[in-house]
């Protein structure tokens, strides 16, 4: 993944347009993801009973945060990158846009995540299913916060 990234980088560089036509695709599967969550992963779940909802909660959490985590930077990384060789404002804007899921999580979803992981599997009931309720709520912020960067970026594009 690693080599992967400083490639993109490495050709971006060169090539204006690249870095923020990637920063738009970045956001786009940021943006996808956290709908999935939203509309698919998250409804399916809540169907199973109380154990079973956090056992299935507690690693899908833990490897959507990794994914998303990183798409957040690289994404930002690419925007700033754009900004930077073209001097338009709209890359920066989607860069902090999309970035901003990690302040938001740091300060608004982890207490709950926090909560939902110290929570052992046993002890799942009703309290646990109403944080992954609310965890679910918290999320839907920051799906909207990777579409409104998608669409900076999208405008950015469309005005180059």
């Amino acid at each position: 993944m690693n080599l992967l990234i400083r490639g993109a980088v490495s050709l971006a560089l060169g090539m204006p347009m690249l870095a923020g036509q990637l920063a738009l695709i970045v956001a786009a599967i940021f943006t996808g993801a956290a709908i999935y969550i939203n509309v698919a992963e998250q409804p399916a779940r809540l169907k199973l009973d109380d154990r079973a909802l956090l056992t299935e909660w507690k690693p899908a959490y833990v490897r959507g945060f990794a994914m998303q985590a990183s798409l957040a930077v690289i994404g930002f990384l690419l925007g700033v990158l754009a900004w930077w060789q073209t001097g338009d404002w709209r890359w920066l804007l989607g860069a902090i846009v999309l970035v901003a899921n990690w302040p938001y999580t740091l300060i608004v979803i982890m207490p709950t995540n926090k909560r939902l992981m110290a929570t052992p599997v046993e002890q799942a009931g009703p309290e646990s299913r109403k944080l992954i309720e609310t965890w679910a709520a918290l999320h839907a912020v920051r799906t909207a916060l990777g579409a409104l960067a998608t669409a900076v970026f999208l405008w950015a594009s469309l005005a180059s």
